[in-house]
């Protein structure tokens, strides 16, 4: 089962969030958005309220693959088989795949604040390790990193001071979903990894925007446009004066950018 909401008028728009979010995160960009679109805003699978299925064999129930997989079918549920989608963090990985698995379904794509997965493993710097060793606390074997998760989102969700911040760890912190979160890592470390090198040779088809926080890390360690221009056919992008979660930090920059691009 995918958790989300639906709501506006107009051509469809689907909207993924990151780790360890739920669809809460594009509250701010999702009301402006639905004046023009219907906006689909959902759970990732294993996220706030959406199911979390068995981890499967080497974690391919938390593929990018399948969890593509459920947003397409999510889109076709309403009636939408072509569709533009906005994906940030984990939610843009899961865009890209889909992207590439389903070039006949997404018509305009952008990613937020992330380089594709499989130049960030083959590229693995000190400075990656520093900025993001949550990725590689969480590849390490059930139930360690789980463990560790369940104490520090139960500690955070008693000092938690505001609505959002109790949201999020609302489901954030039950222990099926830490589970299912670890494993959507792992299998970017495993299985993901095998699907991406296989599909080196395939570029992004349609229109991408590549938007990244100036105050974040991916924009420092990376140049994110000229990594992403070697993946797609058409592509741009600029940083924006925030930080890691762009809906959240600049909303009115990222609603400008995104507008653009639906409307290019």
């Amino acid at each position: 089962m995918i958790n989300g909401v639906v709501g506006g008028q107009g051509p469809p728009l689907l909207l993924l969030h990151g780790a360890p979010q739920s669809h809460v995160s594009w509250r701010i960009v999702a009301p402006q958005l639905a004046a023009n679109y219907t906006v689909v805003a959902s759970d990732l699978r294993g996220y706030g309220d959406s199911s979390q299925p068995p981890d499967g064999e080497n974690h391919a129930n938390y593929s990018k693959r399948a969890m593509a997989l459920d947003q397409v079918e999510v889109m076709k549920h309403f009636g939408f088989d072509r569709f533009p989608v906005v994906g940030h963090d984990r939610g843009g990985r899961v865009a890209h795949r889909m992207a590439l698995d389903h070039p006949d379904k997404v018509t305009r794509l952008a990613v937020l604040d992330i380089v594709p997965t499989y130049y960030l493993y083959t590229h693995v710097t000190i400075e990656f390790v520093q900025a993001y060793f949550h990725w590689f606390n969480y590849l390490r074997p059930a139930p360690g990193p789980e463990n560790d998760l369940k104490a520090q989102n139960e500690a955070q969700l008693a000092r938690a001071t505001t609505d959002i911040q109790r949201e999020y760890l609302r489901t954030a912190a039950r222990p099926e979903n830490i589970h299912a979160m670890c494993e959507d890592y792992r299998a970017g470390a495993s299985i993901d990894l095998k699907h991406d090198e296989a599909d080196l040779h395939k570029k992004i088809a349609c229109p991408l925007l590549v938007l990244w926080g100036e105050k974040g890390a991916m924009g420092r360690l990376y140049d994110v446009l000229a990594i992403w221009k070697e993946r797609g056919t058409s592509v741009s992008g600029r940083g924006l004066p925030g930080g890691h979660n762009l809906q959240e930090d600049v909303p009115d920059q990222l609603l400008a950018e995104v507008r653009m691009l639906l409307n290019g």
